[in-house]
């Protein structure tokens, strides 16, 4: 069965139609590409699986549990997690905080464990700041860990936001152009860590993303988009042959 199916989705924007009529599903333990030319529906479809927009007409399934009408901190607690094409961060607060909020997502503390500061919290509060720092020094960011992350370069931003997505109890992330801004060196580190996501820690991922070499490099699966419709699906290799996709958004050159 399906991770997350997407059945006949459609959403408008103001008359204009995003997504038409759009199926699609993401697979457990892949890691799902879906590209297309500026206005293809991409971002809007992650916006209305999340339910950051309600579809106009369709279902969107979750492990088999209609999602449509929930709203979006719900659906992340079901263990759908997105991140952003922008930091979504909490600027003012330090790397570290940033990721134990993240971890606050599914490690559940008692009213009154809190309020007493009982044993059982404070070994929790421990656990969590160390798998914090932990996650940290995998992305190179043990160092800024303490600083602001409005502080902190926009690379190490993005990297941060997958930081805090290996912090979550996510069982789908869904990763808006998450190399988008980076310098070579950077994209790197961050398909690695896509990577280890789906390798170590079993995550289901899904990439919105217009850098066709990190999509290419990275992904098991791509489906292609083009006015909110959906124009190829399959391998890389067969679709950066499509000849559908290479005069919708590849050009006339092969990726």
């Amino acid at each position: 069965m399906a991770l997350l199916e997407v059945k006949k989705l459609t959403h408008n924007f103001k008359g204009l139609i995003a997504l038409n009529n759009l199926s699609i599903e993401v697979r457990p333990g892949e890691i799902l590409g879906i590209i297309g030319p500026n206005g293809a529906g991409k971002t809007t479809l992650f916006n209305v699986i999340t339910g950051f927009l309600k579809p106009s007409a369709g279902e969107i399934l979750f492990q088999g549990e209609a999602i449509g009408d929930l709203k979006p901190y719900d659906i992340v607690k079901k263990g759908l997690v997105r991140t952003f094409q922008g930091a979504g961060l909490f600027q003012q607060l330090s790397c570290l905080q940033n990721v134990v909020l993240a971890h606050q997502l599914h490690k559940k503390t008692g009213f009154w464990q809190t309020m007493l500061d009982t044993k059982e919290y404070r070994k929790r509060e421990e656990e969590v700041y160390g798998e914090s720092v932990d996650i940290l020094k995998g992305l190179d960011l043990e160092d800024k860990k303490d600083l602001p992350v409005k502080d902190i370069p926009y690379g190490h931003q993005k990297m941060l936001g997958l930081a805090m997505a290996r912090a979550t109890n996510a069982k789908l992330l869904l990763l808006d152009e998450p190399v988008a801004g980076m310098n070579p060196a950077e994209s790197v580190t961050i398909v690695e860590e896509v990577r280890r996501l789906r390798d170590e820690q079993e995550k289901t991922i899904a990439i919105v993303e217009h850098n066709m070499k990190v999509i290419m490099g990275v992904c098991d699966r791509i489906i292609v988009l083009n006015h909110g419709i959906k124009i190829a699906e399959g391998t890389p290799d067969l679709v950066k042959k499509d000849e559908r996709v290479i005069e919708a958004y590849l050009g006339a050159e092969e990726v």
